[in-house]
C-alpha cells in the first residue's frame, strides 16, 4: 500500500494590530473545536482501516492463502489466531503440498479468526542456502504462533526450531520425534508429530492396480528411500499380492513389482532422476500399471501419453484427492491425505491455550474413508477402474475396515531374512522402521 503525500496548506496571516482580541478568542475556540473534530476523525478512520487485512499470494514468498477466508479481522469476536506452514513442493503441485495447503485452507474456513501464512518450495533446490528452520523464522515474523512442518525431511529443521521456540507449538507432519516408543523421540515439550495412515491407501492402490493389470507386471514409482517410503511401497505391494493371489486366484509367482526410485518428492532437474523418463521405462518394460510414491502427476501424464499411442496403461497418482483429474481416462484411483481434520484439531487447540505435543498415526475413518470432516486418508476411485474391479475395491476396502491385517506373516525382508514368523503380526515399530523392502518386490532397498 502506497503512502499518501502529504499536502501542506497556506494561509496569510493578518498583522497583530488588525485583529480585535475578542475575535482572535473566538477563532482558536473555532480552531481547537476544528482540530478536536479532525483528531477523531482520523483515529476513527484508521481504526476502520486496520480491522481487515489482504494479502495477496505468490507461491514463493510468505504469505496467506489467496481466498476471501485469509481477510482476517482484527477486531474478530473470536480473535485472530495466525498459523505458519512450511511446504516442501509448491502450493498448487496437484501433489503432497496442495494436500497440505487444502489443509490450511479448511481451517481458515472452520476456525472463526484463523488465517494461513506459507512459505512453499522449502527444499535446497529452490531455496539454495536456506534451511527450514529458517525459513520457519520468516513466518514467525509474519505473526504465526503456530508452525507446521510439513515433510519428513524436514524432521532436523523442526526440532532445531522447537529448541530455539519452546513457546512456539510446532508440528512435523510425519517424522516421529514426539513417540516415546520411537528411536527418534526428542521429548521436547513443544513439538508434536501427525501422518496419516496412508498404509492402508497404498494397499488399496496395490488391490486396484492388481485387479487391472493385464501383464501381472505392476511399477512403483518412488521418491528418496527412507522408512517412510519402504513401507509405503511395501504395503502397496502387500495389496496387489493379496488381491492377486486371493481374490484373483492367480500364482503369486506371476505377480511382478518392481520399485525405481527418481532421489526425492519431486523432479528436480539435474539432481533428481527424471520421473518422465522412469515412468516411460516401466511402460516400456513391460509394466501396464505405474502406482506412483511421489509428490507430482508424470505417472498419470505418461501413462494418458501411452494410451493415446494405442497401448494399454493405467497409474494410481498419490497424496491429493484431485489429481486423478489430470488424465481421468487412465487414473485407477488415488490414495490421497486429508490433513485438514487434524490440522483444525491442533490449531483449534493451540488458540485456546490447551494445545499439547504428541505423536499420532491416524487410520482412515472406516465408516468413510472419503469423510472430508473426519477420515485422514481416503482413496477415491478413478474413471478407468471398471465397475466389477470397483466393487472388489470396495470389498476389500470392507476386510480393511473389518481387522483384516496384510502386516501378518510370514513374511521375509527382501534378502530373505525373516521378517514376520507365520501368523505373527508386525508391530508399529516394525512397520514403522521397515529396513528393507519385502521379499517378492524387486528395487533398491537402501540408498547409495
Amino acid at each position: 500500500m502506497s503512502r499518501p503525500a502529504c499536502v501542506e496548506a497556506r494561509q496569510s496571516v493578518p498583522s497583530r494590530k488588525e485583529v480585535d482580541p475578542a475575535v482572535i478568542l473566538r477563532k482558536h475556540s473555532y480552531l481547537f473545536l476544528l482540530s478536536l473534530l479532525l483528531v477523531m476523525l482520523t483515529v476513527s478512520t484508521a481504526a476502520c482501516g486496520s480491522e481487515t487485512t489482504t494479502t495477496t499470494a505468490a507461491s514463493t514468498e510468505t504469505t496467506a492463502a489467496p481466498t476471501e477466508s485469509s481477510t482476517t479481522t482484527a477486531t474478530s469476536a473470536q480473535g485472530p489466531f495466525t498459523f505458519g506452514m512450511l511446504l516442501v513442493g509448491p502450493y498448487n503441485d496437484r501433489g503432497y503440498s496442495q494436500a497440505h495447503y487444502d489443509a490450511g485452507l479448511y481451517v481458515e474456513e472452520n476456525l472463526p479468526g484463523a488465517k494461513m501464512v506459507y512459505i512453499d518450495k522449502v527444499n535446497t533446490a529452490d531455496r539454495p542456502g536456506t534451511t527450514p528452520a529458517q525459513l520457519a523464522e520468516e513466518l514467525l515474523a509474519q505473526g504465526a504462533t503456530f508452525i507446521i512442518f510439513n515433510s519428513d525431511d524436514m524432521k532436523d529443521g523442526a526440532v532445531e526450531f522447537a529448541k530455539a521456540h519452546p513457546d512456539i507449538p510446532v508440528l512435523h507432519a510425519s517424522g516421529d520425534s514426539a513417540w516415546k516408543e520411537g528411536t527418534n523421540y526428542a521429548d521436547l515439550p513443544n513439538l508434536g508429530n501427525v501422518m496419516g495412515g496412508m498404509e492402508y491407501g497404498k494397499m488399496i492402490a496395490g488391490a486396484a492396480a492388481a485387479l487391472t493389470t493385464q501383464t501381472g507386471q505392476i511399477g512403483y514409482l518412488g521418491p528418496l528411500i527412507n522408512d517412510e517410503t519402504r513401507r509405503l511401497a511395501a504395503s502397496a505391494y502387500l495389496g496387489a499380492k493379496y488381491t492377486w493371489t486371493e481374490v484373483l486366484k492367480k500364482d503369486a509367482k506371476d505377480l511382478h513389482f518392481k520399485v525405481n526410485w527418481i532421489g526425492f518428492w519431486f523432479n528436480i532437474p539435474g539432481v533428481t532422476s527424471d520421473p518422465t523418463q522412469v515412468a516411460d521405462d516401466f511402460f516400456n518394460q513391460g509394466c501396464d500399471v505405474v502406482i506412483s510414491g511421489i509428490d507430482t502427476t508424470e505417472a498419470l501424464i505418461e501413462a494418458a501419453k501411452f494410451t493415446k499411442q494405442g497401448k494399454q496403461a493405467w497409474a494410481i497418482p498419490y497424496d491429493f484427492s484431485g489429481a486423478p483429474e489430470e488424465a481421468p481416462e487412465v487414473a485407477l484411483g488415488v490414495p490421497y491425505f486429508n490433513w485438514g481434520p487434524s490440522y483444525l484439531q491442533q490449531i483449534k487447540e493451540a488458540k485456546e491455550g490447551t494445545w499439547a505435543p504428541r505423536y499420532e498415526w491416524l487410520a482412515p475413518d472406516w465408516k468413510d474413508i472419503n469423510d472430508p470432516d473426519s477420515s485422514a486418508v481416503g482413496f477415491i476411485k478413478g474413471d478407468a477402474l471398471s465397475a466389477e474391479s470397483s466393487a472388489q475395491v470396495d470389498a476389500f476396502i470392507a476386510e480393511l475396515a473389518g481387522g483384516l491385517n496384510l502386516w501378518t506373516g510370514p513374511l521375509n525382508l527382501q534378502d530373505g531374512t525373516e521378517y514376520l514368523k507365520d501368523g505373527e503380526a508386525a508391530t508399529e515399530q516394525q512397520i514403522w522402521y521397515l529396513p528393507q523392502l519385502l521379499e517378492g518386490m524387486e528395487g533398491q532397498s537402501v540408498a547409495d
